[in-house]
């Protein structure tokens, strides 16, 4: 205990960086705990989509679509979204709906935002398509 104080008066600089680190590590995690977004694994989200009659929704750009997707998932670019454009997944209002991106950041933006609008079951592929690459599951070039 104290070389920890000494460590601490002689590298205050070093020492408050890590209190920032540790109470910013608290503070993402419990808001993480605390989100109602839910985040689903790819074989989580497989199986909630599946049984539930749902869809994944891809709001990458439609270059980063025809690069590879989802078979069967639903272009909708985030910007539509924004502009409230939700006419081609209207039909899902109350099945279970998996936003994709990239990495599963910008997806839960749509989340919140789909909600707003009436959906009822959303959720984020957590890590998006980079995860679902990952676990070498399919991927589709074909709209």
């Amino acid at each position: 205990m104290q070389e920890i104080m000494e460590f601490v008066k002689s590298n205050p600089m070093m020492s408050g960086i890590w209190v920032v680190l540790l109470v910013a590590l608290i503070v993402t995690t419990i808001r993480s705990a605390m989100s109602p977004t839910k985040n689903l694994e790819p074989q989580e989200a497989t199986v909630w989509v599946n049984r539930g009659d749902g869809v994944f929704v891809d709001i990458r750009s439609p270059d980063e679509f025809k690069k590879g997707h989802i078979h069967g998932s639903v272009s909708l670019p985030m910007e539509k979204i924004k502009q409230k454009e939700l006419s081609s997944i209207e039909k899902f209002k109350e099945a279970p709906i998996v936003i994709v991106c990239a990495t599963g950041m910008t997806a839960k933006s749509a989340v919140s935002q789909l909600t707003a609008e009436g959906f009822t079951q959303v959720a984020v592929l957590q890590g998006g398509m980079n995860t679902w690459r990952s676990a070498k599951l399919p991927v589709s070039q074909k709209k």
